[in-house]
């Protein structure tokens, strides 16, 4: 489990992280969103003890990570792949990270090869693709077998391959009851991967969650429906906890929208009850993206222009965080 209390990280006049409390728990991935300048990075640099908080605290498992003795046997982390020396190997560069850890020498070789890099091991790290880069940021943040791991942007560079690969293979770390931290901007992943949320903004939390209640909290959810009796209908499921509107739609003709405390299992007894005629009953939820746009906007830091004017905050485009 990961713990931050009230932590605060300034730098001068610059608050990247402002009494930020959240905690990470195992079993679920749990993704780390948030606009340009945020505080992601930041954040998990004050988990990981390369920062010092200003104020406040955090904790791993109930410890400082400077208190940790062999720290690579409870955390793994990716936050850079680009940090080791470039003209050291693969290999060499697991092997004086296990060194400094007293990890067995034949973990090197385990984690090459769940990393797909076994046959470029022998390969000066500088010549690596950024896809292969990550690979082995991963390989690294697996080497102690940890419980807790923390991945930073782990899809940049990666081919769809290697995307469907780290994210069944951080849902198969989650289910293995280890705690996965995990910060993207790649949204549509993120709603794929993570379970649960920690959305941040200005260095501050706008919302923990799981990712169906972030969802809906800020999108909500709709059902449609299209038959050619949507008026009775529509008079049958009126009343109370739920609305109804009609709409004309392009190429489907008048479709029924029905909001409120009701499930489609309902509206379909209904119709049938009544026999209604249904061509289409579906369940419509906010995506994930549309939610963060709507969560966030007021914390976007860098809003892009173009000749026609400001873009509206649904429509800014998340970029690679800058960090702080």
């Amino acid at each position: 489990m990961i713990e931050a209390h009230g932590l605060t990280k300034r730098y001068g006049a610059t608050v990247a992280v402002d009494n930020l409390s959240f905690e990470v728990n195992p079993g679920k991935v749990t993704g780390f969103l948030g606009p340009n300048g945020a505080g992601k990075s930041t954040t998990m640099r004050m988990i990981l003890g390369l920062d010092t908080p200003t104020a406040g605290d955090v904790l791993i498992d109930g410890q400082h990570y400077s208190d940790l003795k062999r720290p690579l046997t409870k955390v793994g982390a990716l936050l850079d792949a680009k940090w080791v020396h470039p003209n050291r190997s693969a290999r060499a560069h697991l092997a004086w990270m296990a060194a400094s850890n007293q990890l067995p020498k034949n973990r090197v070789d385990e984690v090459l090869e769940i990393v797909g890099l076994t046959e470029v091991a022998g390969k000066r790290a500088g010549t690596y693709s950024l896809g292969m880069s990550q690979r082995l940021g991963i390989a690294g943040a697996l080497l102690g077998d940890p419980e807790i791991l923390l991945f930073d942007e782990p899809v940049n560079g990666l081919d769809p391959e290697g995307i469907v690969w780290i994210r069944k293979f951080m849902h198969r770390l989650a289910d293995e009851g280890r705690t996965v931290f995990v910060s993207s901007h790649l949204l549509s992943e993120m709603a794929l991967t993570a379970e649960e949320l920690v959305v941040i903004g200005r260095g501050r939390l706008i919302s923990q969650s799981s990712t169906k209640q972030f969802v809906d909290q800020a999108s909500g959810s709709s059902i449609k429906v299209r038959s050619p009796q949507l008026g009775q209908l529509q008079n049958l499921l009126n009343g109370g906890p739920i609305s109804t509107r009609i709409e004309d739609v392009e190429d489907e003709g008048k479709v029924l929208f029905v909001d409120g405390k009701i499930s489609t299992d309902q509206i379909g007894e209904t119709a049938a009850a009544n026999n209604i005629v249904l061509h289409e009953l579906t369940l419509q939820r906010g995506s994930l993206e549309a939610a963060f746009m709507q969560m966030t906007g007021d914390s976007v830091q860098y809003h892009a222009h173009d000749q026609a004017g400001p873009v509206p905050p649904t429509e800014v485009v998340v970029a690679e965080e800058e960090k702080i």
